[in-house]
Parts: structure tokens; sequence; C-alpha cells
């Protein structure tokens, strides 16, 4: 396999971040919204302790019963 080969969307990409900088810096603040968070350990450790089971299969195991009249 041909190392120089860089694909139509790899060339893109680089060329869109050599037209705009400040991209990069776009995706880092984004993703500092969302994702790069510090997690409280005791928020964490009730969120799992906090799990409710279910039931194996959730439809029709347990219909209600209704009496016809």
């Amino acid at each position: 396999m041909l190392r120089s080969y860089v694909s139509d969307i790899t060339r893109f990409l680089r060329e869109l971040k050599e037209q705009n900088p400040d991209i990069e810096r776009g995706q880092r603040e984004g993703r500092a919204i969302f994702w790069d968070k510090n997690l409280d350990p005791d928020i964490y450790r009730r969120y799992e302790a906090s799990d409710v089971p279910h039931q194996a299969y959730a439809y029709g195991s347990k219909l209600p019963t209704r009496k016809v009249e």
C-alpha cells in the first residue's frame, strides 16, 4: 500500500483547518461544554447504586387480568 496516499476527506479537512484556524479552538471549547468534566465520586457512586432491576422480558410477562362481565 502506498504511504503517500491521502484521502479526499483528509485533504478537505486539512484545507478547511488551514483556511479557518479557529475551528480547532471551537472544537475544544465545544468538547469542554459537554464531555471534559470532573465527576464527583460520591454522586457517581449514588448514580450506580440507584439502578432499578428490570424483568428479563418486559413485554407480556405479567399482563393484568380483567374480569369480563
